[in-house]
């Protein structure tokens, strides 16, 4: 039964206080479109078929190549017995054959399930075993990983669609010994595909996305080609209206963040081709060569994760390269230190933003205004048709305005809910005023003017003798420290405390061998209360990470109870 508290918390946060600090030209709702997700290639393909899509290696694809291509391939799938809502896994890196490959099992009706390149055979079988996938699409490098895996395999090298000269090295250097599975490059000359299937979009499956793994074992969330549709109109909303004030026709997308990973795969690699843009494909991540690329296509749009721009910032060749054509970088998937943002507007004169996904939420919810008021240490305000409010995190109830919770989310780009886990389901949806919220295991506030702060992950907050410790505010205080250039705090039991922080410090290379345990926390003792120091310290090389660059806690926590 809904009280009237509940009520006027839930009429505030309809009431959208937020829209007040949208850029101008944002509007406040959009008129939704669903559709499949094939639809947006095909109009590109045929009104701009000329347009670059992607640049990989200086190897350029254009929009025409792409929609011929993925259209092959859907025949070639078909040629193998994949039919319309079959599975199809992709185990590939950010490349031409990961954009033909997933739109032409869209083509065909099929389900397109993305698999990290770092996986190990186990994670693997367990994806593929849980997905239920039928086809594997993989690069030949992976094969050992596949090769006893119950689905038909194709494989691909990466030289395929490399320049010629780089091909031929590239072949030369990684010979490798003949692999029985179905050929990429056979199946791209089949008869393509010229019908398209009929998608229900508000109920048929465009991608089953595995979550990071960042609290337990990963989770198939079900995301239909209307979620991803609603978050592609609501994220062109926003982008599109900074590219006007810029005057840039169309954008220039570095795809350097994983395309596997939700937050690739939709700001990245899909977003470029809504909008028709063109996409600098990266299969993998090193700061010289982004900013060579950055400043050789002039790239205009830019998304990271924060240790993803502290590269950047520490790479010797920082200042060497002109990335002033960037109009606006986002930065998701963890917080952003403060520090990390005011050095790279700095370097680079670009608005750097940051914003806030999940994988279930398909998966922009949040982002700072990119040309207007914007607060650092914020994930900004919902965007176009979201509703965020504050949640009880153990009741299906909303929290009044100025209360911490549990951030909760409910929006067109909220996926249809995990596969398999009906059990996962009940504790992640609650119904309320009308309103399918989503609970997304945050907590956070929010401010008088509609910006939202995660306070910490509500598996990650410590308690010290009976006092909340939030892991993120000790790391923002650490990250101000001139040596210190990563850093993460995770609880470990206390047989007296219950739990005591304990801070992970990777050092700045000029700083190593100079900086003890005692420096950290004399640093840090007039800077945050005493049972929120840190008991223990330990210096890191590095600090263990998911794919797209978020510190996994987690490994940390459980390293720290053995």
């Amino acid at each position: 039964m809904v009280g009237p508290h509940m009520e006027d918390a839930f009429n505030f946060y309809k009431g959208k206080p937020w829209v007040r600090s949208y850029d101008e030209g944002v509007p406040a709702e959009l008129d939704i479109r669903a559709f499949p997700l094939y639809e947006m290639l095909d109009k590109h393909a045929r009104e701009d078929a000329g347009h670059n899509a992607l640049i990989f290696m200086g190897r350029r694809m254009t929009y025409g190549e792409l929609g011929e291509l993925s259209d092959r391939f859907a025949g070639g799938l078909r040629s193998l017995g994949v039919k319309r809502g079959d599975i199809i896994a992709l185990f590939l890196p950010n490349s031409p054959q990961f954009a033909i490959a997933y739109f032409g099992a869209l083509k065909l009706g099929a389900v397109v399930t993305p698999m990290n390149p770092l996986y190990t055979q186990r994670e693997v079988e367990h994806q593929i075993r849980d997905s239920g996938a039928k086809v594997i699409v993989a690069l030949d490098q992976f094969h050992d990983k596949i090769k006893n895996a119950d689905a038909e395999i194709i494989v691909t090298s990466i030289a395929d669609y490399l320049p010629k000269h780089l091909a031929i090295a590239y072949s030369l250097a990684n010979r490798r010994p003949k692999i029985e599975a179905h050929k990429f490059r056979d199946l791209v000359k089949a008869e393509p595909l010229a019908e398209r299937p009929a998608i229900n979009p508000e109920e048929d499956l465009a991608v089953i996305m595995y979550t990071g793994g960042t609290t337990g074992i990963p989770k198939g969330a079900e995301i239909t080609h209307a979620n991803i549709a609603a978050n592609l109109q609501q994220l062109s909303a926003i982008i599109q209206n900074v590219e006007r004030k810029f005057n840039v026709e169309r954008g220039v997308w570095v795809g350097v963040i994983p395309w596997f990973h939700i937050y690739g795969m939709i700001t990245v690699f899909l977003d470029a081709v809504y909008e028709g843009g063109t996409i600098i494909a990266m299969p993998r991540f090193n700061p010289k060569e982004t900013m060579e690329a950055i400043e050789k296509y002039k790239a205009t749009l830019f998304h990271g994760v924060p240790t993803l721009y502290i590269a950047l910032l520490n790479s010797p060749h920082a200042s060497k390269y002109d990335m002033s054509s960037l109009i606006a970088c986002i930065s998701g998937a963890a917080p952003l230190p403060r520090e990390v943002a005011e050095r790279f507007e700095k370097l680079t004169g670009a608005r750097l933003r940051e914003g806030y996904g999940m994988t279930e939420t398909a998966v922009v919810t949040h982002v700072n205004p990119i040309l207007g008021k914007h607060k650092v240490g914020s994930i900004g305000v919902p965007i176009p048709n979201t509703i965020a409010a504050i949640a009880d995190p153990d009741k299906p109830q909303l929290l009044p305005p100025g209360e911490t919770g549990e951030l909760v989310i409910s929006g067109p780009q909220v996926m249809k809910g995990y596969h398999n886990m009906p059990a996962d389901n009940e504790l992640v949806f609650f119904q309320c005023c009308g309103h399918r919220w989503l609970r997304t295991g945050d907590l956070a506030y929010m401010d008088e003017e509609g910006f939202f702060f995660i306070v910490d992950r509500k598996k990650d907050m410590i308690k010290y003798k009976g006092y909340s410790v939030f892991p993120r505010e000790i790391e923002e205080v650490l990250y101000q420290n001139p040596c210190v250039k990563e850093a993460a705090v995770v609880g470990v039991p206390d047989p007296a405390a219950g739990e005591i922080p304990k801070a992970f410090v990777v050092l700045k290379d000029e700083c190593k061998g100079k900086v003890s345990e005692d420096d950290i926390r004399e640093y840090l003792k007039d800077k945050v209360a005493h049972y929120k120091m840190p008991r223990q310290v330990e210096f890191r090389d590095e600090l263990p990470k998911t794919a797209v660059g978020k510190v996994l806690r987690r490994a940390l926590r459980e390293e720290s109870r053995k």
